[in-house]
């Protein structure tokens, strides 16, 4: 069946002749043609002045929209947890987003181009919106997740969105500093996220962490309504209903969720609720490895419709990248999710100092990714900052897992400070490295490539971190206090803890705690141990110049001559 896909490409163009029944029974070539690239746009239809600067600020208000829901909701997750009585589930707050984010950017990618521009990234503003209200009226913890995952589903459509978008917005030559700006916007709601969500939580509630979205997408989709206007000739790439759905790959968003809400659950309920032992975890387990077999042979026969398509998984850029980005990102975010539970339960901060004690990690993180961009862009060897920034981030959460009651402002400070400086040096380093070695008709499948691993690895790995760090807590205050229920210590929110159990049981149970966020750490620590392995493993030569089209794929030239034509 692959083969018939790829045979499609070398049709003449004598295919364009058939009627709609045939070709109904005749599958569209892999890659359908671009009706109308950006790039050919006169200079007089792009937009200017006022509009021009509408434009684009609406761009950076989403994309800060959506970077601020990856940082204010981890500030804002102990006090969730004291309303919900759902520390159990710390890891599907952040897994839920993470999930849907990762399994439907690439299907947002072919929206984009198989429908209107304008109007479907509209849809993506309003699902995220939707998303964002559900969690800020959320009854119960069980709602606030399925808010999560909403919002993730429009976050992935606004994020690739926004940089399609950018295209018809400013000719080639002058895109960079406008992406620039927007990638700003990122780490600018990156730093302001930790303290904005303790601020939020502090004096208003938690749910203006979710609220805070409203304005933010309204004023931005209310620009483009009435702003953003492509040309008459710029319509959406032609092809039939079936090509369409193949493109979506629906059969491989279906199965990668299922995969990971089965890892999930499994993690959540082992050794907490049910033993290991037990049949439903067994088989959870069983059922994740299956559906994930299913997803890989699915994308083998889907080609070069896939999400992930086999063929890049040959270069040595992207496996290498693909496996380092999802090691660091797991790193990342074990960090980012548990820190804020340290300082709020076991140094008893609120959740405004809580977000000022993140700040280390974020600026840290933020100053060297700008760093190692600059770094890479100047030497060209990717390796160097690859190998130093993974051990660096292990030295950093190794460190991190020494903190205990009482540690000083000086250790959190300073470990903080490393971690940082490690993760931001390596994050983005295995995204310019594809986009410098792969051919420029490649640069958008295997930037995805390297995006859905990262978060994919959020949501795997968080939920790991969470599940040792329950198990963990579960032990500890079997053996020290046999008179606290662990399960109703699991219930009660992570800051209630104070107010709810006798003083006398709270040195125990803070004990406890620190035990399970160092088990989570210690998670992160081989994570970081691993990426430091990987990174030694990539290429130390100087990235050279991306191949000619027409020698991007040898095993299929058919498609990539194809892609070449209708996209450049």
């Amino acid at each position: 069946m692959v083969e018939k896909f790829d045979n499609e490409a070398e049709k003449t163009d004598n295919d364009a002749e058939k009627t709609d029944v045939e070709a109904e029974n005749d599958p569209a070539p892999a890659v359908a043609p671009a009706v109308e690239p950006a790039d050919t746009l006169s200079e007089d239809e792009y937009p200017k002045g006022l509009q021009f600067v509408f434009i684009l600020l609406a761009l950076i208000l989403s994309i800060f929209m959506v970077a601020l829901d990856l940082t204010i909701v981890a500030t804002a997750i102990p006090k969730i947890t004291d309303q919900f009585h759902s520390v159990s589930q710390i890891g599907w707050y952040g897994s839920a987003f993470f999930l849907t984010v990762a399994s439907f950017t690439s299907p947002w990618g072919k929206l984009f181009k198989y429908f209107t521009l304008k109007w479907t990234y509209l849809a993506s503003v309003f699902i995220f919106e939707l998303g964002s209200l559900i969690c800020a009226v959320a009854p119960n913890s069980t709602a606030l997740i399925v808010g999560r995952a909403i919002a993730g589903l429009g976050a992935a459509g606004v994020a690739s969105g926004a940089f399609i978008l950018v295209a018809f917005l400013a000719p080639p030559p002058k895109r960079p500093a406008y992406l620039g700006l927007i990638g700003a916007s990122y780490g600018i709601s990156a730093v302001i996220g930790p303290l904005l969500g303790g601020v939020f939580t502090e004096r208003l509630s938690w749910r203006w962490c979710f609220y805070i979205n409203l304005p933010i997408g309204g004023v931005a989709a209310a620009i483009l309504v009435v702003f953003f206007q492509l040309p008459p000739h710029v319509k959406p790439a032609e092809a039939t209903f079936r090509e369409k759905m193949l493109q979506l790959d629906p059969t491989g968003i279906v199965l990668i969720l299922g995969a990971v809400i089965c890892y999930i659950l499994a993690l959540q309920w082992g050794g907490v609720s049910l033993p290991w032992s037990s049949s439903t975890i067994i088989g959870l387990f069983v059922g994740f490895a299956l559906l994930l077999i299913c997803f890989g042979i699915n994308e083998w026969w889907l080609g070069e419709r896939a999400m992930v398509p086999m063929r890049l998984l040959k270069n040595r850029y992207i496996y290498q990248g693909m496996a380092y980005s999802f090691t660091i990102a797991g790193t990342y975010f074990l960090v980012l999710y548990f820190l804020p539970i340290y300082f709020q339960v076991i140094d008893n901060v609120s959740p405004i100092q809580s977000g000022v004690r993140n700040l280390p990690l974020i600026l840290a993180i933020t100053l060297s990714t700008v760093s190692s961009g600059i770094g890479v862009t100047v030497t060209g060897r990717p390796m160097p900052f690859m190998v130093v920034a993974a051990a660096v981030s292990t030295i950093g959460v190794g460190l991190l897992y020494t903190l205990t009651i009482g540690s000083s402002s000086a250790k959190w400070i300073g470990y903080q400070v490393l971690t940082g400086l490690g993760l931001g040096l390596g994050f983005q380093v295995p995204v310019s490295a594809v986009q410098a070695t792969l051919p420029q008709i490649d640069i958008p499948s295997g930037s995805a490539m390297i995006i859905f691993v990262q978060t994919i690895g959020g949501a795997f790995l968080v939920s790991a971190g969470e599940s040792a760090f329950e198990s963990t807590l579960t032990r500890k205050l079997l053996a020290s206090d046999p008179s606290v229920n662990p399960l109703q210590v699991i219930g009660t929110g992570a800051t209630d803890v104070r107010t709810v159990f006798a003083p006398a049981d709270i040195p125990f149970i803070l004990r406890a705690y620190v035990s399970g966020i160092q088990t989570a750490f210690i998670v992160a620590i081989a994570l970081a141990g691993a990426c430091t392995i990987i990174a030694f493993g990539a290429k130390w030569q100087r990235l050279q110049s991306p191949p000619k089209l027409e020698e991007a794929n040898n095993t299929e030239p058919s498609i990539t001559a194809m892609e070449a034509k209708s996209e450049v």
